[in-house]
């Protein structure tokens, strides 16, 4: 493989010492990830520090180490291990010449991210990097730039935030040449007040655009005029996507055979007719977005077509399995991995929509970190639980008595305490042709609940 940093390089950008000369192919400061060549980053931590790992890191064939006290193999010592990795990734983007694009939102930005991936990639196959997983915070964002390729040709990189300030410190490490917003809803409205502050928190990401930078906008929103403004101060261009006047638009989009939407857009300079794998509304905004990023680059939009047609399922965000069970099947859907009002909506709209099913099935767990507002919000999730015809409801945890106070008497509902009550529930009750929902905030661990569930996985879409 192609060498991703020499020892020479990672001591200069880190203002480190080297032990001795070595390359490296991958960088990373999980030690379970470490694999042949990578460089292991031993991250200071709350609980355990990453020292603790190196031997076991150079064991599973680390080529070397970032770390703050000398070890036994090759390595570059320096005086504060993050900053370090902060520095390399900023050392990564300087000398980069590939063309940056960067996420964020509240709803969307991983599974926008992927989908951006996969529209680029099919454009310049191989020679697309993206953050994996939802590396999209302080240590995330710059592990992600650390980890880009010499050569790449483009980068999607995810940004998020708990707190006013932070996507600001963030892309000034990433400086992308664009800049996408997916949308705004009251995710972390504990720590923030209000959606207008969320807007303005997501709209930092404007503030570290390149010259000539490009901004990309949720039309659909009501702060979309508070975007717009934060990004003249510092975009070349906007481009809002959506509905409504919206300069990436549908024409229309129905459903697509076997699910999925075929959608006919207005795009900047064409017309362009697609479909996308993905089920619901909220995806045919992602791709709108997604089509609105590609044309603004001057990439290949009817190549990125073909791409969003074949998306597969993100695990946690939609993926699909089909179960067998007794002769028949059930649908899982797994949203388990995030939640927030506006997600919640739509994926029930989804589950509302699903067709050849008996019965419809939602196990819904707590949305964080809503402050003040969290009872209203978990109650005002019932029109949507109604409107979805779901047939049994499961909510975990008192954070979701006030949904069940108001669908109490409408609604087969059971509210149980924790995830293993809840799946044990499910696990009795289920019978083929069920459709399930699985959502909730990631700290939940719904994943457990899909993971048991699925264990008879028959296939997946």
């Amino acid at each position: 493989m192609t060498s991703l940093w020499t020892s020479e390089e990672i001591a200069t950008a880190t203002d480190g010492t080297a032990s001795q000369l070595f390359e490296v192919t991958g960088v990373t400061f999980d030690s379970r990830e470490v694999g042949p060549g990578d460089l292991f980053v031993a991250m200071p931590g709350t609980v355990y520090d990453g020292h603790m790992f190196v031997e076991g890191a150079f064991e599973a064939g680390a080529a070397g180490a970032i770390v703050s006290r000398p070890v036994s193999g090759p390595h570059v010592l320096v005086d504060d291990v993050a900053a370090a990795l902060e520095a390399l990734g900023r050392a990564s983007r300087a000398r980069s010449g590939a063309t940056i694009l960067g996420v964020t939102g509240s709803v969307g930005k991983t599974s926008t991210k992927e989908a951006l991936f996969a529209a680029l990639d099919r454009n310049r196959p191989g020679k697309v990097h993206r953050s994996v997983k939802s590396y999209n915070n302080h240590t995330g964002v710059p592990l992600s730039l650390a980890r880009m390729p010499r050569d790449a040709e483009f980068a999607v990189l995810e940004m998020g935030m708990n707190n006013a300030g932070e996507i600001s410190a963030l892309v000034k490490q990433v400086r992308p040449h664009l800049a996408l917003i997916t949308a705004i809803a009251p995710a972390h409205i504990e720590n923030l007040g209000s959606e207008e502050a969320i807007a303005d928190a997501k709209a930092e990401i404007f503030s570290g655009l390149e010259r000539g930078g490009i901004a990309i906008i949720p039309n659909d929103t009501p702060h979309r005029d508070r975007l717009v403004k934060a990004a003249r101060r510092h975009a070349d261009q906007i481009i809002t996507f959506g509905g409504g006047d919206a300069d990436v638009h549908a024409i229309h989009a129905v459903t697509a055979n076997g699910g999925g939407s075929l959608i006919s857009a207005a795009l900047l300079e064409r017309e362009l007719t697609f479909t996308i794998s993905q089920r619901g509304e909220h995806w045919v905004s992602n791709a709108l977005a997604v089509l609105a990023a590609v044309e603004a680059i001057g990439a290949d939009v009817a190549v990125a077509g073909l791409a969003l047609a074949d998306l597969g399922g993100l695990k946690g965000r939609g993926e699909r399995h089909h179960i067998e069970l007794g002769g028949g099947e059930i649908l899982l859907i797994d949203e388990s991995y995030n939640a927030n009002p506006a997600s919640m909506a739509a994926t029930l709209k989804s589950l509302g929509a699903e067709q050849d099913v008996s019965r419809r099935i939602a196990v819904l767990g707590p949305m964080r970190e809503l402050g003040e507002h969290s009872q209203e919000l978990h109650a005002g999730l019932a029109p949507a639980v109604l409107d979805a015809h779901v047939d049994r409801l499961i909510l975990i945890g008192e954070e979701m008595k006030p949904l069940a106070e108001e669908v109490v008497g409408k609604i087969s509902l059971d509210l149980v305490a924790s995830v293993d009550e809840a799946t044990e529930g499910l696990l009795k009750s289920l019978r083929p042709g069920d459709a399930v929902l699985v959502k909730a905030s990631n700290s939940v661990g719904l994943a457990k609940l899909v993971e048991r569930v699925a264990g008879g996985v028959a296939c997946s879409m």
